[in-house]
C-alpha cells in the first residue's frame, strides 16, 4: 500500500520554535497552520486545525532541500569507496549496463526512506530511468526536481537516444504533483557541443531547469583544457551555455575569472562537500568567492555511493568546519550561511519559490525537530540556527510533512512502502 497524496484538512501546530527562514530569517516562538497542502498561517496566535498539537518541545523549520543525488544508487552504499572518481565512472558504468527497473526502483525507494527521515523533503536527482525514481517519489510522497540524464550516444549505457529520452520523460511528467521533471548534462568530459546545445534547447522548450556536474576534479578540468584549450566555465560561457536555470554541481576547481562568469549568468551551483573529501578532490570548491561574486550556493548529497549517506545535517557541519579550517578563519560560513543554502537557496537552484521557508502561502513542506534530546538541549530563539547546524541529526527530526501529509511521525515513517532488502541491481 502506498501513501494517499491527498493531505488531510487542515493541522496546527502551537507553541514552537519556528525557524522561519524568511526575509527577515525571524526566529520565534509561535503557531503554524497548515489548509490542505499549503500554510495558512505563521505567527503567534494558537491556531485550531482538524489536528492539533503542542509542539513546545519542537523546533519547526523548512524541509531540507537536497540539490544533488543520484538516488537510484543508493544500494552502492559501502561497495566503491577508496577509489577515485575516473575508477569510480568506470565501474558504475558497468553496473549500469546491468540493472533492471525493478533495481532502479528498489534504489530509489531505500534512498528516499532514508532522505525522509533525515528530514529532507526534496531533492534534485540526475540519473537515467528517472520514470521509475519518479514513481518512487510518488509512492513515497516525497518532492523532486529528476533531471534525466544526458551524454553523448556513443558512450550512453541508455537504451535509445539519451536527448530524446529526456524530452519524451519531461513531457510524461510536466504536470505531476510532487515531480517536476527537467533535463541533465553528465558534464562536458561526457557531452559534446551538440549534446549540451540539445539539452540546453529541450530545458528552454519546456521550461525546466538543467542539472550537470562541472569542474569536479583536477584531472577533468586539466584534460579539457589540454583538448580544448579553454577551462570548462569559459568553453561553456564562450558557448553560450550558462545560465540562470542551470544547476551546476561541484564546482571544485574555478579561477576566479570563471566563477565571475558563473556570477555574472546567475548559475546556481550545488557544494558536495563530503562526497568531494571521499573521492580526494584536493583542497575545497572556492565557495566565499562565489557568494561575493553573486552565484547562488545550495547543498548536495551525492550518491550513495561517493558519500554512504544522504545526510545533510552531517553535510551542514561539515562544509562549514572544512571551511573555516583551510581558510585559517572561524567567521568563515557561519550558521545561518549554510543554512540558507540547505533551505532556501535549494529552492532557488531547483527552481520553486513554493518552498524553503515558512511562510503563508508556500507549500507545507515542513519538519520538527525534537529540542529535548540531549544534543539539542538547550535550544533558543538565539542559538536555534547554530544547533541545527552545528548539533542536530536525523534522530532528531521527530515529524516530517510533505505537501500537508505526513511522511514521518512520532520518529516513525508513515509509509506502509517496505524497506527494500534485495534485488537491487
Amino acid at each position: 500500500m502506498t501513501l494517499s497524496l491527498e493531505p488531510v484538512s487542515s493541522i496546527a501546530f502551537n507553541n514552537g520554535l519556528i525557524v522561519s527562514q524568511n526575509a527577515q530569517r525571524e526566529v520565534f516562538k509561535g503557531s503554524i497552520l497548515i489548509e490542505g497542502n499549503k500554510i495558512e498561517y505563521v505567527g503567534k496566535e494558537p491556531q485550531e486545525g482538524d489536528e492539533t498539537m503542542d509542539a513546545n518541545r519542537f523546533m519547526i523549520m523548512p524541509g531540507l532541500i537536497n540539490t544533488h543525488s543520484h538516488v537510484a544508487m543508493s544500494h552502492l552504499k559501502g561497495r566503491l569507496d577508496d577509489i577515485d572518481l575516473m575508477e569510480l565512472l568506470e565501474k558504475t558504468g558497468k553496473l549500469d549496463s546491468l540493472r533492471t527497473p525493478d533495481g532502479i526502483y528498489n534504489s530509489s525507494v531505500l534512498g528516499i526512506m532514508e532522505m525522509i527521515n533525515s528530514g529532507i523533503t526534496s531533492f534534485a536527482d540526475l540519473f537515467y530511468s528517472e520514470d521509475l525514481t519518479a514513481k518512487a517519489c510518488n509512492d513515497m510522497g516525497i518532492r523532486a526536481n529528476l533531471a534525466w540524464n544526458t551524454l553523448d550516444p556513443e558512450i550512453t549505457t541508455q537504451k535509445g537516444n539519451p536527448l530524446s529520452n529526456a524530452e519524451h520523460f519531461i513531457s510524461h511528467f510536466k504536470k505531476d504533483r510532487l515531480v517536476t521533471p527537467s533535463i541533465g548534462i553528465q558534464g562536458v568530459y561526457a557531452a559534446s557541443e551538440e549534446t549540451i546545445s540539445g539539452a540546453l534547447k529541450i530545458a528552454d522548450s519546456l521550461k525546466t531547469i538543467t542539472h550537470m556536474h562541472l569542474s569536479e576534479t583536477r584531472k577533468e578540468v586539466y584534460d579539457f583544457v589540454k583538448k580544448n584549450n579553454k577551462r570548462p566555465v569559459e568553453y561553456l560561457a564562450e558557448k553560450g551555455f550558462l545560465r540562470n536555470n542551470l544547476l551546476a554541481a561541484h564546482g571544485v576547481w574555478l579561477t576566479l575569472r570563471e566563477i565571475r562568469l558563473l556570477g555574472k549568468a546567475g548559475v546556481n551551483v550545488s557544494w558536495n562537500s563530503i562526497s568531494n573529501a571521499k573521492l580526494a578532490t584536493g583542497g575545497l570548491p572556492p565557495i566565499p568567492e562565489m557568494i561575493s561574486n553573486g552565484v547562488s550556493i545550495s547543498m548536495g548529497t551525492d550518491s550513495s555511493a561517493t558519500n554512504n549517506s544522504l545526510d545533510l545535517f552531517q553535510l551542514m557541519k561539515f562544509s562549514s568546519i572544512s571551511m573555516k579550517n583551510s581558510r585559517w578563519d572561524a567567521t568563515v560560513l557561519p550558521a545561518q550561511t549554510i543554512l540558507d543554502m540547505a533551505t532556501i537557496n535549494g529552492a532557488l537552484a531547483i527552481g520553486n519559490e513554493g518552498i524553503g521557508s515558512i511562510e503563508k502561502g508556500k507549500l507545507a513542506d515542513i519538519i520538527l525537530i525534537d529540542t529535548r534530546s540531549p544534543n539539542m538541549y538547550p535550544t533558543t530563539p538565539d542559538n536555534a540556527v547554530n544547533n541545527i547546524v552545528f548539533s542536530a541529526n536525523p534522530n532528531n527530526v521527530g515529524f516530517v510533512i510533505v505537501d500537508g501529509k505526513f511522511l514521518k511521525r512520532d520518529n516513525m515513517l508513515t509509509t506502509e512502502i517496505e524497506m527494500p532488502v534485495e534485488n537491487f541491481e
